[in-house]
């Protein structure tokens, strides 16, 4: 499943009038880091929001939008050559 070319006012829904849904891997895929990352974020609170089903976590794509444009970094002074 893709996010690039989805309208980001609303998300698309299906037949049903559902809005798509992500597993872990594809959310994994997509930010290109390992499955275990999106685990231990949820162990800590730190990744977007999920349902689960059973022993499933999916996760709707506004939802992953949203976390996406709070992680977003502001501009910040430039680092001093001396400091690491």
């Amino acid at each position: 499943m893709s996010i690039h070319n989805e309208n980001l006012t609303s998300p698309p829904t299906d037949t049903w009038g559902l809005e798509p849904l992500m597993d872990v891997a594809e959310l994994a895929a997509y930010l290109g880091i390992p499955i275990s990352t999106v685990y231990d974020w949820r162990v800590h609170g730190k990744g977007p929001a999920a349902y689960r089903f059973g022993k499933h976590l999916k996760f709707a794509i506004s939802d992953v939008r949203a976390w996406i444009a709070q992680q977003r970094e502001t501009a910040s002074e430039p680092r001093r050559p001396d400091r690491r």
